[in-house]
């Protein structure tokens, strides 16, 4: 049993590979992840808000303080006009030059009473990160004014106003280690999307190669040597095999892209991802476990279904346990030991995502581990024996798609 099954997994793994799709899609995630990593670069590097606007206020020394921390602050690139103070014409004066696009707005600040009014006009009003920045350069400037009015002199002002520098560390084994946060993150983050990824892909592609050899007609003869478990366990041995090389090379690639040599060259600063080794191996464990799991009901799926129009409707079975885990990443990462968050990880078709996940950015209790590993095998073990008796009919059934009761009663069958 145990050589049919590894032939036919042999057979699986070389066809798979020599094919354009898996070229293709080799290469194409790591352009992608190229492509992102460039993108984020440049959006950093472009990320301060350059537009042109007219700051009006009847305080001419309140005015050319905005002007200073808009041109030349660290979130900051505009360009900047002060009118003070302003005459009758002046509001229709700004008001046509936005409308004629020779300036991107106007700020009006209004010092009358004990709290000023400030209002900002502008033509787009999607311009979100204009606002924000003026928001947050009125915020220092106001402080600054309110120091001066209480006595502080300028050197005081600019040192009890420079950001502060926050160390991480981590524990680990009992141990205190240097950390980097936002390094840790991206590198779950990375990884938990290849996977998502992988699983998936690789998944239904269990279900596609059953349909294929089915409309060929191929089972029947390879049911003349071969019994049907061992060529449901050669295709998932197979695929799996596949996708494992696939995930390698995209792993390979994400550490060559955020190396050090590279991260500089490019200059993307704090842009690196670093994948320690307990990382990588909870990866590829969980992906085995994850793929086994959703290759065995992709599996169920092809030998029930006649097409690949079929197949596209039980789409959702798959997706939707793995739509899950996405729409609880957030909470999960807030807050990775909290009751939800072991809860989640410990279902078995969230296991693969959110306990990997969990693993990377925290501690996880050994028991939380081992019980999410026995429940994994657990249900492997269950799609596994309903998967085998559905194969074992479903892929010789031709026609009409069987409807429940069928079902029911193939898993009776001897």
């Amino acid at each position: 049993m145990l050589n049919n099954t590894l032939l036919i997994a042999r057979r699986e793994y070389i066809e798979r590979v020599r094919t354009k799709g898996f070229v293709i899609t080799t290469l194409l995630i790591p352009a992608l992840m190229a492509g992102g990593m460039f993108f984020s670069v440049l959006k950093t590097r472009n990320s301060k808000s350059a537009s042109h606007i007219a700051v009006i206020a009847q305080d001419a020394d309140l005015a050319l303080d905005i002007q200073n921390e808009l041109e030349h602050g660290k979130d900051s690139a505009m360009k900047v006009d002060v009118i003070s103070p302003p005459s009758p014409e002046t509001r229709k004066t700004v008001v046509d030059e936005t409308v004629d696009k020779q300036i991107d707005g106007f700020l009006w600040i209004d010092t009358a009473t004990s709290t000023p009014k400030i209002t900002y006009t502008a033509v787009n009003h999607a311009d979100i990160a204009t606002k924000d920045t003026i928001s947050g350069a009125m915020r220092r400037v106001f402080m600054r004014q309110g120091l001066k009015h209480r006595g502080l002199d300028s050197v005081d002002i600019k040192t009890m106003m420079e950001p502060v520098e926050v160390e991480t560390d981590t524990i680990k084994n009992g141990e205190i280690s240097k950390s980097d946060t936002m390094t840790a993150f991206f590198g779950a983050y990375v990884l938990f999307f290849l996977m998502y990824m992988a699983v998936m892909l690789h998944g239904m592609n269990v279900a596609r190669s059953i349909i294929e050899e089915k409309t060929s007609r191929v089972f029947e003869v390879m049911l003349a040597t071969v019994r049907p478990e061992e060529m449901m366990m050669g295709k998932l041995f197979g695929v799996g095999a596949v996708g494992l090389t696939q995930i390698g090379i995209w792993v390979a690639a994400a550490i060559l892209l955020s190396s050090q040599a590279i991260v500089s060259a490019v200059g993307a600063g704090s842009v690196q991802v670093h994948f320690s080794a307990p990382q990588i191996a909870a990866f590829i464990g969980y992906f085995v476990l994850g793929f086994l799991l959703y290759s065995g009901i992709a599996a169920a799926i092809g030998a029930m279904v006649n097409s690949e129009q079929e197949l596209q409707q039980f789409n959702l079975v798959i997706a939707m346990p793995l739509a899950v885990c996405m729409f609880v990443l957030g909470p999960v990462i807030s807050n990775p030991s909290s009751t939800f968050s072991r809860v989640m990880s410990l279902i078995p078709t969230c296991t693969p995502l959110l306990m990997y996940l969990r693993i990377s950015i925290s501690t996880v209790a050994w028991y939380d581990i081992a019980g999410s590993i026995v429940l994994m095998l657990l249900a492997i073990w269950v799609v596994m024996w309903f998967t085998a008796r559905v194969y074992r009919v479903g892929i010789l059934m031709y026609g009409k798609r069987p409807n429940l009761p069928e079902i029911l009663r193939w898993l009776k069958y001897s």
